[in-house]
């Protein structure tokens, strides 16, 4: 048998190839309609569509608290060591609140600074007689606390009274009297309150310090001597107070909930500073500024930079555990998909705290391939919230070819499992086409050749 014409074998093998195409290569197709028992509803990109889009309900996974509040320890350098710092995703939403221990109100101790006014009886002559209250008032004279603790009183001498309360400064000034043969008819009242004051700034309306009189101190009355609270974000801001080494902290929605934090009770030493932010560092740099001003001891300083060391520590801690549970996967994450012709294919995570737009998500992963991609065939396929229509999507089409387009994707909104195709150009469709059947007009006829 002769051997067939080669132009007819190489007919046959492209009638072949061509009646294979459909099985060798299928491109996604994006139409409206019922489509293998899914229905499909296109709808076209516009301002007036993306905002009807965007109105599906979402809510941005949030960071956990290590990255947006203070991770507090329940222990203090008093106490040993603080307990282990728990998993982020035990820690949600604020800061926890860790309040000074309560102290028994005690009186007012005079102190160094301090001004007392001691008022004396007139003498007893015509002019004090007919004045009455005048020739008392003539008769009050001010005197400050000096650095030994006493005040000098003319024909008196110096009375120590520093540390004493109001009633045991009356009996010393009094026994002294009585030692110098004197009237012993007197009174005795703080006029300006200097030796005890509550250092506080911050994100405050005017930083300064809150004196400690006769009527107990506490932290509203503080703040609002320093004008209230201006934290422009009062959802992360926190009230820290430092005692003794130990740091405590409020957080300010709960201090504005809770008037029993309101009245909590300031005492001499203490320092207040209204932060912001989750992080340490200013609060640190006051206070230790504060002890300083103070002239206090290294070691007190040293007991504030271990305090707030360990509370860095923690807050370290629980990010590098929620780092380290990401990287394993094991924490939830929120995706969307893309295919067809983008730079990168496979699946991209939503960001946390807030949300995404078709832009982000496209150029993030390489973007269009300019070559390959028709932008004017973007869609996102976004299944319904329908439990009803569990089956049913709706493709939004983008049509990116004019700048108009582009401008739309940096509003539409993703939303979680969104899947994002982009669809090919006509002549990469029949370009593919031909690259897979070029091999078969080849081996077809050769095959034929060859078996002839």
């Amino acid at each position: 048998m002769r051997n067939p014409p080669l132009l007819a074998t190489l007919m046959a093998g492209l009638a072949l190839s061509l009646a294979g195409c459909g099985i060798a290569y299928q491109s996604t197709s994006i139409r409206e309609g019922v489509v293998d028992g899914t229905k499909v509803r296109v709808i076209g990109l516009t301002p007036e569509t993306t905002l009807a889009a965007n109105q599906q309900a979402y809510s941005p996974r949030a960071l956990p608290a290590a990255f947006s509040a203070t991770a507090g320890t329940h222990g203090t350098m008093a106490r040993g060591l603080p307990q282990p710092a728990n998993l982020p995703e035990q820690r949600q939403g604020v800061p926890a609140t860790r309040l000074p221990p309560a102290v028994a109100a005690t009186p007012y101790q005079v102190g160094v600074g301090d001004v007392v006014l001691l008022a004396t009886k007139a003498p007893a002559n015509s002019v004090a007689e007919l004045s009455g209250l005048l020739a008392a008032q003539n008769n009050r004279q001010g005197y400050t606390v000096q650095d030994d603790g006493a005040i000098a009183i003319p024909d008196v001498g110096r009375v120590r009274i520093a540390g004493m309360t109001l009633e045991d400064a009356e009996a010393a000034v009094f026994q002294r009297l009585v030692e110098r043969q004197m009237d012993p008819s007197f009174s005795l009242e703080v006029a300006e309150f200097n030796a005890r004051k509550v250092p506080i700034g911050g994100a405050v309306a005017k930083p300064g310090v809150a004196p400690v009189t006769l009527t107990p101190l506490t932290l509203d009355t503080a703040l609002a001597a320093v004008g209230g609270i201006a934290a422009p974000d009062r959802e992360s801001a926190v009230i820290r107070i430092y005692r003794a080494g130990s740091l405590y902290e409020i957080p300010v929605t709960e201090f504005l909930r809770n008037q029993s934090y309101q009245k909590t009770r300031l005492l001499d030493g203490d320092t207040v500073f209204v932060d912001s932010d989750y992080d340490l560092t200013r609060a640190e740099a006051y206070f230790s500024e504060q002890l300083a001003l103070q002239g206090a001891r290294s070691s007190a300083i040293t007991a504030l930079s271990q305090e707030v060391g360990i509370r860095r520590s923690e807050l370290e801690e629980q990010r590098a555990n929620f780092n380290t549970r990401l990287e394993l996967g094991a924490e939830k994450r929120d995706y969307v998909y893309l295919t067809g012709e983008v730079g990168k294919q496979g699946r991209w995570a939503l960001p946390y705290d807030q949300s995404a737009s078709l832009a982000d998500a496209l150029f993030d992963q390489g973007g269009i391939i300019a070559k390959t991609g028709n932008p004017r065939q973007i869609y996102v396929l976004r299944g319904s919230a329908d439990p009803r229509e569990f089956g049913a999507l709706t493709a939004w089409h983008l049509d990116a070819g004019a700048a108009a387009g582009l401008m739309l994707a940096t509003r539409f909104e993703m939303r979680p499992n969104d899947v994002v195709y982009i669809a090919q150009q006509p002549v990469t469709k029949w370009d593919r086409v031909i690259s897979q059947i070029t091999p078969s007009l080849i081996t077809v006829p050769l095959n034929n050749l060859t078996e002839n």
